[in-house]
């Protein structure tokens, strides 16, 4: 989770770092490495990226195996589209985009089917819900860090996709607006106003489970 978190302060006008300086170089060698057919290249490319793809996608579908298989749904487009990569963003980016693309569509397919939004949250057993995001049931302290991520997973499920995306972009992964107007190609404005929604009956609804 980023450092404002759910629901959390923002900041913004921050500097760039080192460090993100350091990643951009590296994103680029990466790039550079992929387009000249590099067999490592590809690896690198899922190592460095899958596990916040996977987390961005849980958020998104409420499924730890639907994500899984998502993922690597991400990858092959990507591979199958690097040529189309204009580089007008950062590869993650992109990466991020063509996620939130499968990820509506996979939405849209599990509402046909009629499985749309997760469980009431009273119905789930202690075990399933520190299973949600692999916690293992445990210490009183680290069962509790559990029931509060699924709580928190169960009122991003009950959003619509378009606010559950914006909230697991913005107040999960700590992406910047930046890149989430990128990611959605909505205008900066309707990125923050809808945000503010979000948050608004996230917050409502974390309310109710605590009455």
């Amino acid at each position: 989770m980023s450092s404002s978190g759910v629901l959390g302060m923002e900041t913004e006008g921050t500097p760039v770092s080192a460090e993100a300086e350091a990643a951009a170089r590296e994103e680029r060698l990466l790039l550079a490495r992929l387009r000249r057919g590099d067999p490592g290249a590809f690896e690198s490319l899922v190592n460095t990226h899958q596990d916040r793809l996977y987390d961005f996608c849980v958020r998104m579908l409420g499924d730890r195996e639907e994500a899984n298989d998502l993922v690597q749904d991400v990858f092959v487009s990507a591979h199958q589209n690097l040529s189309r990569f204009r580089e007008d963003s950062k590869l993650s980016t992109w990466l991020f985009r063509i996620g939130k693309n499968h990820c509506i569509n996979r939405l849209k397919y599990l509402k046909r089917r009629g499985r749309g939004r997760s469980e009431e949250y009273g119905e789930q057993s202690e075990g399933a819900l520190a299973e949600l995001l692999g916690s293992p049931p445990g210490p009183d302290a680290a069962l509790e860090s559990a029931r509060e991520q699924a709580r928190v997973q169960w009122a991003i499920s009950q959003l619509d996709p378009d606010a559950r995306m914006l909230v697991a972009l913005r107040d999960i992964e700590g992406l910047s607006y930046e890149e989430i107007v990128d990611i959605t190609e909505l205008a900066l404005g309707t990125v923050k106003s809808r945000l503010h929604r979000a948050r608004e009956k996230l917050a409502d609804l974390l309310g109710r489970l605590e009455e």
